[in-house]
This record gives structure tokens, C-alpha cells and sequence, in this order.
């Protein structure tokens, strides 16, 4: 099954992606996870959005998330991570504790193989992260400090980008040296997946 989602998963899975969504609906009541604009279209905005981040990562371990917020992708990587590779472990870094308190309430709900570190992510020591990724977080100079920081050698980043990633891209190889490989985003054509190795401070 898939419904668009870009990847293929078992129905299970498929359904687990939809308790989430379910979640999000309901939590977005009390806190602000989602704009109250896109309350009616998670699933194409936000968890498909999500979902094509892991059919582009590499093997993984361990997936850390920064400032996951609202699960996006954190919680979608670990629902679709739990069929493809089920003893891989996710972690989300998140500040804000009624997030956090979210994020935690849909993993045991969810019964996922993640956990949630609450902290700024400048103050969280090194995670050696097999895959690093962030959705709507912060310019790519600032990601990318954070991505040196917390991946392991030889591990990857994957930031989900808008339109400006071209602009943010150029002003960030005069602070960093890194090898990027831009992804069409299949939600939005100007979008990106960047998915960069090699970082360096210039």
C-alpha cells in the first residue's frame, strides 16, 4: 500500500501512518503542531512530505531528527522504518516540552523504536547519527553546523528544503565545503531533498 506516499509499505505500516495523522488532528486542538491552514491536509502536506525522505536515505542505524516538532519526519521515519528496518533506532531533538510530550504520547501509542531528546540542539553533546535530517528548521549554514556536530564520519544529512535552496545553498559554500545532491521533493516541484555528505568548515 501506498496512497502516494512514494515508498511501499504493508498495510500495517500503512495504518500505523494513519493513526499518526489521526494524532496530529487531534493534538493540533491544543497545540500548535500544524497551521491551522494545513489541519485538513496532513497527510499530503506532512506525512507524504515526510514518507519520500526515507526513499532516498541510506542504510541506517541510527536516524536523529532535529527539531522535530510535530513528528514530521521524525515520527514517519520511525513508522516506516519499524517494517524496513526494524532494529534501526530514531531519535527526535525537540525544545519545546508540550512537543516533546506529543512526540513521546505517539510513540508508545504508535509502539515505535524511537525516543526524544528535550534540549536545544547546540546543547545536545554529539549523537553519531547515521542519517541526520530537519524540515523547516533553519537556513542550510545553520543546519549544516549542526550536521558537523552530530554525524557520524561518513554519515549523511537529508534536509527538506523549499524553493530558496538554491540561495541558501550558494550563501552557505562560503562557511562550509560539502557534497550535495539536490532531490526533486515529489510535493512540491521547487522543493528539494538535499542530501549532503563530505562536511567541512571552510
Amino acid at each position: 500500500m501506498s496512497e502516494d506516499l512514494g515508498i511501499d509499505v504493508s498495510r500495517e505500516t500503512f495504518e500505523r501512518l494513519k493513526a499518526f495523522e489521526a494524532l496530529v488532528q487531534k493534538w493540533t486542538t491544543r497545540i500548535n503542531l500544524v497551521s491551522k491552514g494545513d489541519r485538513e491536509h496532513i497527510w499530503s502536506r506532512h506525512i507524504v512530505d515526510s514518507a519520500q525522505i526515507v526513499a532516498v536515505a541510506p542504510p541506517f542505524e541510527r536516524w536523529v531528527d532535529i527539531g522535530s516538532g510535530g513528528g514530521f519526519p521524525g515520527i514517519v521515519v520511525s513508522i516506516i522504518a519499524g517494517e524496513t528496518r526494524p532494529d534501526a533506532k530514531t531519535t527526535m531533538i525537540e525544545s519545546d516540552q508540550r512537543k516533546v510530550t506529543f512526540l513521546r504520547t505517539a510513540i508508545r501509542e504508535l509502539d515505535l523504536n524511537a525516543d526524544v531528546i528535550c534540549d536545544r540542539i547546540e546543547q545536545v553533546p554529539p549523537v553519531q547519527a547515521d542519517v541526520l535530517s530537519a524540515r523547516a528548521l533553519a537556513d542550510l549554514s545553520v543546519l549544516l553546523g549542526f550536521a558537523a556536530s552530530h554525524l557520524r564520519e561518513g554519515g549523511t544529512a537529508l534536509f527538506l528544503k523549499g524553493s530558496n535552496w538554491r540561495a541558501e545553498d550558494e550563501r552557505a559554500r562560503s562557511e562550509w565545503q560539502y557534497d550535495c545532491t539536490p532531490i526533486s521533493s515529489r510535493t512540491n516541484p521547487e522543493a528539494a531533498i538535499l542530501k549532503i555528505q563530505g562536511i567541512q568548515r571552510v
